[in-house]
């Protein structure tokens, strides 16, 4: 629905479209994020796996409340036997189509790699609970600051960000995300306690920026994909190119859990963390030489009001 009303409009108005999507779920998770981690000390985790199974029953019947005018036509039946699987031939033709397109494929690999760099979340997880001994109850909190922080990012992007060109905020954000992402070593080595910042105020402050950083890259990226889609295929192509940057963030998880092993990173042996950590950061300028492959913005006005998709 985002993508269908993105098409025809400027950078800035595509970008305002996203915002309110993204800004809407960080305002839930702010709500969720901080009793994720007091229920399950409370009631247990069964309980916790129950109540997030049913919520979701909420967004069906908002469903109900969505207007939308039905499309008639041969390549939208779902009626059973050869109509649906011409149907679905044809959906596959038209979708492989549009990918193969430079305008098109260029981007969307570019999305893939950058997602597919190494990553070093699981291991880093492992040594706040393991080493640290932070609670359920306080990484609940620390969700909460994520949370935060994902607003914060998206009122950035929607304030003062959406209007600058594409490959400028891929620059920009990623070589401060790699930089700001190097504090996390001196919480691997303790280095924040010799300055006077306990464990839990040091993670606090680390999640809040690097969250705010990465929601204002990950804006421009969504922006991105909605206005590349093809007409009549908005939510096939879309979910399309989701699962793609999904594929790509499985493999940079692989990727990660690879180093992991070849550093001798376990649950209880933490000796080379530092080293993956710095590894794993530096890996996110990689495909910086690439910002190439994106399509060129053009300055919003009245007159024009659509991206060039020339990808050089």
């Amino acid at each position: 629905m985002v993508v269908e009303r993105a098409r025809d409009e400027s950078q800035s108005m595509s970008g305002s479209l996203q915002s309110l999507c993204w800004g809407s779920s960080a305002c839930g998770g702010i709500v969720s994020s901080y009793f994720s981690g007091s229920l399950v000390e409370v009631y247990g985790v069964r309980s916790v796996f129950g109540v997030t199974a049913l919520l979701p029953l909420i967004t069906s019947v908002v469903s109900l409340l969505v207007k939308e005018e039905p499309v008639h036509g041969p390549a939208r039946g779902l009626s059973l036997g050869n109509d649906f699987f011409e149907s679905s031939k044809s959906s596959i033709i038209q979708l492989w189509g549009a990918v193969k397109q430079p305008n098109v494929f260029l981007p969307t690999l570019f999305i893939f790699l950058f997602q597919a760099t190494p990553q070093s979340g699981s291991a880093t997880f492992f040594f706040i609970t393991n080493k640290l001994g932070f609670t359920p109850e306080f990484l609940g909190r620390l969700n909460v600051v994520t949370s935060v922080a994902s607003l914060i990012g998206v009122a950035l992007y929607n304030g003062f960000l959406k209007k600058v060109p594409l490959r400028k905020i891929f620059l920009v954000t990623t070589i401060i995300g790699s930089a700001l992402g190097m504090t996390q070593v001196l919480l691997v080595t303790g280095l924040n306690r010799k300055f006077g910042i306990s464990d839990e105020w040091f993670s606090i402050g680390d999640s809040l920026i690097l969250s705010v950083l990465g929601q204002a890259f990950f804006m421009p990226a969504l922006v991105l994909a909605a206005r590349i889609c093809p007409l009549g295929m908005e939510a096939t192509f879309f979910a399309t190119l989701m699962s793609i940057a999904n594929g790509g963030s499985i493999l940079g998880g692989l990727l990660g859990a690879g180093l992991t092993h070849i550093f001798g990173v376990t649950k209880d042996k933490f000796d080379n963390l530092a080293l993956l950590i710095i590894i794993c950061n530096l890996s996110t300028l990689l495909p910086l030489p690439l910002l190439g492959l994106l399509p060129r913005d053009e300055p919003d006005s009245d007159e024009n009001t659509d991206i060039e998709m020339t990808p050089y």
